[in-house]
């Protein structure tokens, strides 16, 4: 089995089924300019073996892991073993300082993301505004590192993937005919109030959604297959209307209120 090696806020992992469902049966290079934690990708992988690719993400430490898991393999996993960061929480913030300074260290760096995101809170990726990592320790029971074979097997499924540091719109500029690209960006919020605050903090706005919806018609236009996920929001369902809307349930558990977590809609937008 091909696994994800980080858990991510918004991962795809509770809806993979309903994505790969409607996966299209041909295509010449898959393309995912929101990687994340890549849970299509790799599911992609374990059915149909390394695909050529073009995945980018604008996050560069997440760019580098990928980049280190596809061509260090080896040396990344030697590093985790020795690091010796324990389930604690003078541990953890004791590698998130050596994380914020560990700029010129790619490897260290990559091992370090690794430790963090399977320890800190809910598989956030979060900066300040001093550009600083600064998601809380996550207070689980027994959280796990990802396994030799588990990056071994990631390093494969990379293997014939093109990753790059950048925006979507760069991304996907050199999408061809017969492509096919998955694009599951920062969700539109469903409340004014999200809306406002922390979507917005997150970079990427309503302009950037409206972008995206011309880049999708850019794509169809040139024959390249697009299937897409976002919130269940009349703004997103109006900027797609011209395609194929899917509405699904799926469960979230990002929010900090436990009343706020289970089961909502969101829709899957695709061209075919």
């Amino acid at each position: 089995m091909a696994m994800p090696i980080l858990k991510w806020a918004g991962g795809k992992r509770q809806i993979i089924g309903e994505l790969t469902d409607r996966l299209p049966p041909y295509f010449y290079t898959y393309r995912e300019p929101f990687l994340g934690g890549g849970a299509l990708f790799f599911k992609l992988c374990e059915l149909r073996g390394a695909v050529r690719s073009v995945i980018s993400d604008i996050n560069p430490d997440l760019i580098a892991l990928y980049q280190i898991i596809r061509d260090q393999k080896d040396e990344l996993i030697s590093y985790l073993h020795v690091m010796g960061f324990g389930n604690n929480r003078n541990d953890y913030y004791k590698a998130r300082e050596i994380y914020n300074s560990a700029a010129e260290n790619p490897l260290m760096k990559s091992a370090l993301l690794i430790y963090l995101n399977r320890h800190g809170f809910n598989g956030l990726y979060r900066l300040n505004s001093s550009g600083r990592y600064n998601v809380p320790f996550g207070r689980y029971t027994n959280p796990s590192i990802p396994s030799d074979m588990e990056i071994s097997r990631a390093s494969e499924c990379l293997a014939r993937s093109s990753i790059s540091h950048g925006d979507f719109r760069a991304a996907l500029s050199y999408a061809e005919a017969g492509d096919f690209a998955y694009l599951d960006p920062p969700y539109m919020p469903v409340s004014a109030t999200a809306r406002f605050t922390s979507y917005s903090s997150m970079g990427f706005t309503w302009k950037d959604q409206k972008d995206l919806a011309k880049v999708a018609e850019d794509l169809d236009r040139k024959g390249v297959k697009f299937l897409l996920s976002n919130a269940a929001t009349d703004e997103i369902e109006g900027l797609y209307s011209s395609y194929r809307i899917e509405k699904i349930m799926a469960r979230r558990n990002i929010n900090s209120k436990p009343e706020g977590r289970g089961k909502i809609p969101e829709l899957i937008i695709r061209n075919y």
